[in-house]
């Protein structure tokens, strides 16, 4: 790989362990992979799409186990892509579960990629394409928690919070005699979501995107979800910016890939997009690298403007992300190295 996405790749791994980790209850056992769902509205930005081939890259590195994906951008394709991503990266049995009635059912600048066809054939081949065969999130939800040991679970939400809001609202089914309450108290480790903004935006409160696109289901998360939570706010991500030399250039060891086609086709090159999503896979899964400082223990609450306000208290569930320049550096390096990471690697030196 080549250009900017490897000329700090030394400072990576000698700078790793400068800060201190997260709070004890959010520590992850580093002898085994981190099981993990992912929880986006894909389709809406690219981010997502770049923060789903992260979590593949650190699966093959063998730092984290992706259980399954649900989706809170209510359109079809959104589901079909993430299945063909998951089959790129040789795991397209990975479950996909979809909101229904959400709040953004229209069409994606770069899904549509699940469609594309190269003589006749798939460019990226996946089998998730028939609409009513795609489950209700809930349902998957419910379903993935209670197969897993207790307190094993991350869950990375970085798209609406419809899902989990909906989960907290789910009854005792098949799957589990808990309700969702207690069955996300009892199989979840923690959460990990890009939502919010903790920092004035060019001398405002931000109202961001993930939080006022489902206003009511943010406030119940915060309010209500009965883990501890670690935001990734708006600031974090706009800091940091996916380095365009690396689409251009580190995704060339295959003739067709859907991260760099995917970016491509929602906002091209030169542009640099904001790592908004990204951030939360990196930290959820290497939450004790230094990539990121966290705040003190306190609890957000949301106001009906959308805006995100953070009240330090010492029993406090909440915090959130904080990244100094050098910090920032090492994190855009790492997410370029990861996300270009050619499918298999480490599978393969194994």
């Amino acid at each position: 790989m080549g250009g900017v996405c490897c000329a700090l790749t030394v400072l990576v791994f000698l700078s790793a362990g400068r800060h201190g980790g997260p709070a004890r209850a959010d520590e992850t056992d580093p002898g085994r992979p981190l099981p993990i769902i992912f929880d986006t509205d894909i389709g809406n930005d690219v981010d997502d799409a770049l923060a789903l081939g992260v979590i593949h890259a650190l699966e093959d590195r063998g730092e984290c186990r992706l259980l399954a994906v649900t989706i809170t951008k209510d359109h079809a394709l959104s589901a079909s892509f993430v299945d063909a991503v998951n089959t790129f990266y040789g795991r397209g049995e990975i479950p996909v579960g979809i909101v229904r009635d959400g709040p953004t059912p229209g069409e994606s600048r770069f899904t549509g990629l699940s469609r594309q066809r190269d003589d006749g054939k798939l460019r990226y081949p996946h089998d998730l394409d028939d609409a009513s065969e795609i489950p209700e999130a809930t349902d998957v939800l419910r379903q993935i928690l209670s197969s897993q040991p207790d307190g094993s679970v991350a869950i990375i939400q970085v798209g609406f919070s419809t899902n989990l809001a909906r989960l907290l609202d789910s009854d005792p089914d098949e799957h589990s005699p808990l309700n969702g309450r207690d069955l996300a108290r009892q199989k979840v480790r923690f959460l990990s979501a890009m939502a919010g903004a903790f920092e004035l935006i060019q001398g405002r409160p931000h109202g961001e995107y993930n939080i006022v696109k489902d206003l009511p289901a943010a406030q119940r998360l915060a309010r209500d979800w009965p883990t501890s939570i670690i935001y990734s706010g708006y600031e974090t991500g706009l800091a940091i910016r996916f380095p365009a030399a690396c689409v251009e250039n580190d995704f060339g060891y295959t003739t067709h890939h859907p991260l760099a086609e995917a970016y491509q086709a929602y906002n091209p090159t030169p542009h640099e997009r904001p790592t908004w999503d990204l951030t939360s896979v990196l930290w959820a899964v290497r939450p004790r690298r230094g990539y990121f400082d966290l705040s003190p223990p306190g609890r957000v609450r949301i106001d009906d403007d959308g805006r995100t306000r953070f009240e330090p208290e010492k029993t406090g569930r909440h915090r959130y992300l904080i990244a100094d320049r050098m910090q920032a550096i090492r994190v855009r390096e790492a997410l370029a190295l990861l996300a270009s990471q050619p499918p298999g690697t480490f599978q393969q030196r194994r």
